[in-house]
């Protein structure tokens, strides 16, 4: 294994800023010459967090490292704060989460190292808020990924949320609110995937992956959000899998399920995605 704790100074976070990206080995058959010019471009899959993580949760309590290393496959896995992985301008000197991903970060991965820019080659995956994350990225950036993977995440019924005075008034979606200008401004903003699930039925999005356990509290508000799916002719596969809840032992076994949907895991080419 190959890693790469990368620490730099962010134009759009305003500050040093930590990632970590896994890198493929080189076989030890192989001339190191030979495979450190060989100039191959690899596949790359861009993992996200979830809250009060950073970019280490997916290297301390996951196998990502050992599934990049049986495929080939670069791993970039940014820092994100509780961002949800959207712009945050009235926090500190601001800190564009968003556009840091597809204005700087991948941008940087591009140009440094020996990734691919190709579409086909370019997969986004995360759980819990980096689920969410993914998902406002395939909804709102879909011709730069061939694929994405929800891990228990998915969309919510915002206009419905804010009708609720006890989901209205926590201190997360006041400064959602806020943080947007208004709740008009987040209706109709990038952060609503509710309204963009529907907005972008039949566009040439990601193939699309969501899967939650069964025992998470997401669970029903996922169940909610497969049927609207449906209503609305959105595709996407599902899965959901009994006796798990919100933790490490179910994201490691559905990262494992989102590389074989994307076509990537080559200890489970037999799996039915």
């Amino acid at each position: 294994m190959s890693l790469i704790r990368f620490n730099f100074e962010s134009q759009y976070l305003h500050g040093n800023t930590e990632v970590g990206i896994i890198l493929p080995d080189k076989p030890r058959t192989t001339n190191p010459r030979e495979f450190y010019l060989s100039g191959e471009k690899y596949k790359v899959l861009w993992l996200l967090h979830g809250a009060f993580g950073d970019y280490s949760d997916w290297l301390r309590k996951s196998m990502i490292e050992t599934y990049a290393c049986e495929n080939d496959l670069v791993v970039v896995m940014p820092s994100a704060l509780n961002s949800s992985y959207t712009n945050w301008d009235g926090f500190a000197q601001g800190y564009s989460m968003y556009d840091f991903v597809l204005e700087e970060l991948m941008p940087l991965v591009y140009g440094w190292l020996p990734v691919s820019q190709k579409r086909e080659d370019n997969f986004i995956a995360g759980l819990s808020m980096g689920g969410g994350g993914t998902l406002k990225f395939a909804l709102t950036a879909p011709e730069r990924f061939a694929a994405a993977a929800v891990l228990s995440s998915c969309a919510r019924d915002l206009e419905a949320q804010l009708s609720d005075p006890e989901q209205r008034d926590t201190q997360r979606m006041k400064n959602t609110v806020q943080n947007h200008g208004g709740v008009e401004e987040l209706l109709a903003s990038k952060d609503n995937t509710w309204r963009l699930t529907k907005e972008m039925v039949g566009k040439d999005l990601p193939r699309m992956f969501f899967a939650m356990g069964e025992k998470d509290f997401g669970y029903e508000a996922w169940k909610a959000y497969r049927a609207y799916c449906e209503k609305v002719g959105f595709e996407a596969t599902w899965e959901s899998i009994p006796g798990y809840a919100h933790e490490w032992r179910f994201w490691d076994i559905t990262i494992q399920h989102a590389l074989a949907f994307f076509g990537l895991n080559s200890r489970d080419k037999g799996n039915a995605f």
